[in-house]
C-alpha cells in the first residue's frame, strides 16, 4: 500500500523537486571538481551522485511502483497505458545509472559520463511533470 505523501499532489510534487534539487546540486558539485582540475574528489563526488541517484530517486520509483502505480491501476484499469509509460521513465532512469557505473570503470568521468548524468536530470524533470499531469491533473479531472 502507498503511503499518504504519494497520493496528495502538493506531497509528491515536493518529493519529486527535492530529488530533482538534490541531483543538480550534486551534479553541479562534481562539474565544480573537475574545472579545479581535482580528480580525486570528482571522483567522490561522481560516487556519491550515482549512490543519491539510486538512493533517492529510483527508490523514490521503486515505491512508487511497488504500490501507488499498482493502487491507481486496480482503481482504475484504464489507467493502465499511463503507469506503463511512467513505469517506463523509470527503467530509463535505472538503464542510464547502470550505464554510468559501467562506463566510469572503463573511462573514469569521461564527457559520455557527463552527458548521461545530464540526460538523468532531463528524463528525471520530464517524468515528474507528466506523473504529475497524468496521475493528478487528468486523473482528477476525470473523477469529476
Amino acid at each position: 500500500m502507498a503511503g499518504p505523501a504519494l497520493k496528495q499532489l502538493h506531497s509528491h510534487r515536493a518529493i519529486h523537486e527535492g530529488g530533482l534539487s538534490g541531483a543538480i546540486g550534486k551534479t553541479e558539485m562534481l562539474i565544480d571538481f573537475l574545472q579545479q582540475g581535482d580528480q580525486k574528489n570528482a571522483e567522490r563526488a561522481a560516487n556519491d551522485l550515482v549512490d543519491y541517484w539510486k538512493t533517492r530517486v529510483i527508490s523514490h520509483a521503486d515505491a512508487e511502483e511497488e504500490g501507488f502505480y499498482l493502487e491507481i491501476v486496480n482503481e482504475d484499469p484504464s489507467m493502465d497505458k499511463s503507469i506503463t509509460q511512467l513505469t517506463r521513465d523509470h527503467d530509463l532512469i535505472r538503464i542510464i545509472v547502470r550505464d554510468i557505473e559501467e562506463l566510469r570503470e572503463t573511462e573514469g568521468i569521461s564527457p559520455t559520463v557527463l552527458q548521461k548524468f545530464y540526460a538523468l536530470l532531463v528524463v528525471n524533470e520530464i517524468h515528474s511533470r507528466e506523473e504529475e499531469r497524468l496521475l493528478f491533473i487528468e486523473n482528477a479531472s476525470k473523477s469529476e
